[in-house]
């Protein structure tokens, strides 16, 4: 999956870390067909999050063919759900150690690590060959100028949709406005149907609503206004809570949705799968949890961009999303880059195309997308007249999960659009 948020309280003390001493990483080697070193015995940590189909087997035997041609290298993989990799690395971080690969969603929590003096600057490193990946995928993990992680998977969100049940409330097109949304979540209940699927136990897919709301009312460019003045109190996030909470009164969610998680055979991803609720607002990972956590919709799941407000400066062109990557550590040792770079080459990122689960990064790896609804996301995102990460990655990690635990509190009718405006601005304003 790759985009769930990370935990943010206290990570904050990682960013005192700067003064401490670790060991720099040496030249980088040569190309991912020789040993990417020094020939010696070396054990590469490489943790991740790839804990469910098909990433779980993908990474495996990317390591494991990494090591075939490199009978010097050993790749320990560790493998951590989300919530507990975020825990995990927040440790890690505050201990002044990170793993020799580690996942990273880039934007201000790589920021910060970055500050701390944790993680190695690639960007000479990988200038002969960075040129191969899409810029968009590269471009949240580039921090002034400086690269500091390799994309594997790149994409947005979008509502993904149950044809037959949005058939049987008489919707003919999936909605292109706001005003049309709503109309159809009416249209769902009356015909029996629930409208959307909500893992509100973990906020980040609550989250996802009123950061595009903001967008379409403001456009990408009052995102990037509010990270610089650190002011989030003015029109398009009132109004995007507003919007928020016109969806809310609806009461458009699943029963229990406040407790649900997501990749749970109960939650959100599952109510999809199967055929419980008729859309769900995700990434371009879901169709794939879809099928591992229920029975999965095949054909009869479809995608449409998020709906355009009336009124708001927001383009529907304008794409919100992110992906994943991978890091170093400041002492990796030189074959830890080698891999990554066999890792984003054209044949390993087709190979992950061609699962289904993931969208292309490098450039030719295009043609192994094959359904219909990843191709349009694809496409959407490639012509996407803007791009904006996901909040919770984008600002500081105290802003994000400021931004996740209000927008929660808005859900649950505890707190006001205003409220939530106010709160996130004393949290930025505070960094």
């Amino acid at each position: 999956m790759g985009t769930e948020p990370l935990s943010r309280r206290s990570f904050l003390a990682a960013a005192g870390l700067a003064g401490i001493a670790v060991p720099v990483l040496g030249a980088c080697g040569g190309d991912s067909d020789d040993s990417g070193g020094s020939g010696k015995k070396v054990t590469i940590e490489w943790w991740n999050i790839a804990t469910t189909e098909p990433g779980r087997t993908l990474w495996n035997t990317a390591a494991r063919q990494y090591e075939a041609a490199h009978p010097n290298v050993q790749i320990k993989i560790t493998s951590l759900e989300n919530d507990a990799y975020k825990s995990k690395m927040t440790a890690q971080t505050a201990s002044g150690k990170l793993p020799d690969i580690f996942h990273t969603w880039g934007g201000g929590v790589l920021q910060q690590q970055v500050e701390a003096g944790l993680v190695k600057d690639i960007t000479s490193d990988v200038a002969p060959w960075i040129g191969n990946l899409s810029p968009i995928a590269v471009q949240p993990y580039q921090l002034d100028g400086k690269t500091y992680a390799v994309p594997y998977d790149i994409g947005m969100v979008g509502f993904w949709y149950n044809k037959a049940l949005f058939a049987k409330a008489g919707i003919k097109a999936p909605p292109a406005t706001w005003a049309e949304l709503i109309d159809d979540v009416k249209k769902l209940k009356a015909a029996g149907i629930t409208p959307i699927a909500l893992a509100g136990k973990e906020k980040w897919p609550g989250h996802y609503y009123w950061s595009y709301l903001a967008i379409r009312i403001g456009g990408v460019a009052a995102l990037k206004q509010a990270a610089q003045t650190k002011d989030f109190s003015g029109a398009p996030f009132v109004q995007a809570g507003q919007r928020l909470k016109e969806l809310v009164d609806l009461a458009p969610f699943q029963n229990g949705f406040q407790g649900a998680a997501y990749p749970t055979t109960s939650g959100q991803a599952a109510q999809m799968a199967n055929g419980k609720t008729a859309m769900e607002l995700m990434g371009q990972w879901a169709p794939n949890v879809q099928k591992e956590m229920g029975k999965g919709l095949g054909d009869g799941l479809g995608f449409f961009p998020f709906p355009t407000v009336a009124g708001g400066v927001g383009a529907a062109s304008e794409a919100f999303g992110g992906g994943g990557g991978n890091a170093l550590s400041k002492g990796a040792p030189a074959e830890a880059l080698d891999f990554l770079k066999f890792f984003a080459s054209v044949d390993q990122d087709r190979k992950r195309v061609a699962s289904k689960a993931f969208l292309p990064i490098a450039k030719g790896a295009e043609t192994a997308i094959t359904d219909p609804n990843l191709k349009t996301v694809s496409q959407t995102l490639n012509s996407a007249s803007g791009f904006q990460l996901f909040l919770d990655q984008a600002f500081p990690p105290a802003v994000g999960q400021e931004v996740n635990d209000q927008v929660a509190a808005l859900v649950a009718g505890k707190a006001s659009p205003e409220q939530v405006a106010q709160a996130i601005t004393k949290t930025a304003k505070s960094q």
